[in-house]
């Protein structure tokens, strides 16, 4: 076992990179700050009460002309279910605001090691059910409702739509749409088992060592469907969960799970589209701006049709 696979190690070292990457993460976003200047954004934020704590939000919403109560999108950021970097997200909620018509609440949810497993993905699941229940007291339809995530926070979109498909006190969420975008769908397998199509993935086990053993300490719990939905060891039947858009990047660590989890998810009669980046990594959407604003424009399309009640709205699969 990897020193930095050691819990207690692992903890220690998430805690450093919280805090060597907190001044990276800035010098990052005010780049992005000014990506897409023809989205200029118009946000406020929020606070969710949750049992995890309250967790904040930054409410992007869309433009003038839109219809007073528009469908609303929860957005939650990627990395490693350690990272903070919310502010990390702005085009891509700035651009789904715009072009999808949609209110995108961009969720500041609790990471690990500080609250480890399953604390995200609980809260994440209350978070979506208050944001669905609110919605008249904030100006956003809570009926028409989508959820989506890049890297760790599509496995937390993963998360709440397996929990709504799952719950049994009646009062679950309605999920036009989960849109997972290169998200970790497998913690049970190692990473040094995994294989990618380059041989230097940005994502590497040493990465993998750290995530997963802070947010997920005990080995044993990692087959949980709300962590590896895509692990051999999950075979429910997903039938009625929510409709799923999956993006997978060519040269990512994570495509192989991405893939396994949208034939399962094509096998449940729940696919919709999945799309797979030609020529990408993983986080591929931080550097190269072109390629993200194609994405992103797939991305709005499907929240757009998900949200728009009427006959033919429903986009077709395109395996890529």
């Amino acid at each position: 076992m990897s020193l930095l696979a050691r819990p207690a190690i692992a903890s220690l070292a998430a805690r450093a990179m919280q805090r060597l990457t907190a001044l990276a993460d800035r010098r990052i976003a005010s780049s992005l700050l000014g990506r897409y200047p023809e989205y200029p954004g118009n946000t406020r934020e929020l606070t969710v009460p949750t049992a995890a704590g309250p967790a904040r939000a930054v409410v992007y919403l869309p433009g003038t002309g839109t219809a007073p109560a528009p469908p609303v999108h929860v957005n939650f950021h990627g990395g490693g279910y350690v990272l903070p970097p919310i502010q990390l997200d702005d085009p891509l909620c700035r651009f789904l605001a715009a072009e999808a018509g949609v209110a995108v609440v961009n969720v500041d949810y609790a990471v690990a090691p500080q609250h480890p497993f399953p604390a995200p993905p609980r809260q994440a699941y209350e978070i979506v059910r208050w944001v669905a229940g609110h919605g008249a007291e904030h100006g956003w339809d809570g009926d028409r409702l989508t959820v989506g995530g890049q890297s760790a926070g599509g496995g937390l979109a993963a998360a709440v739509a397996r929990q709504a498909l799952e719950a049994k006190d009646g009062e679950a969420p309605s999920i036009a749409l989960q849109v997972l975008h290169y998200p970790p769908l497998d913690l049970a397998t190692d990473a040094r088992d995994k294989r990618a199509a380059i041989a230097k993935p940005m994502l590497r086990p040493w990465m993998a060592d750290v995530f997963d053993s802070a947010y997920v300490p005990d080995p044993r719990r990692r087959t949980d469907p709300l962590v590896s939905p895509a692990h051999p060891s999950d075979t429910a039947d997903l039938t009625g969960i929510a409709p799923a858009f999956v993006v997978t990047a060519e040269y990512d660590l994570l495509r192989a799970e991405g893939v396994r989890y949208a034939d399962r998810l094509r096998e449940a009669g729940a696919l919709l589209d999945h799309y797979d980046v030609p020529g990408a990594d993983h986080g591929y959407d931080q550097k190269d701006a072109e390629t993200a604003r194609d994405v992103y424009a797939l991305i709005a399309a499907h929240v757009r049709r998900a949200t728009t009640p009427g006959p033919g709205n429903t986009p077709r699969e395109n395996q890529s």
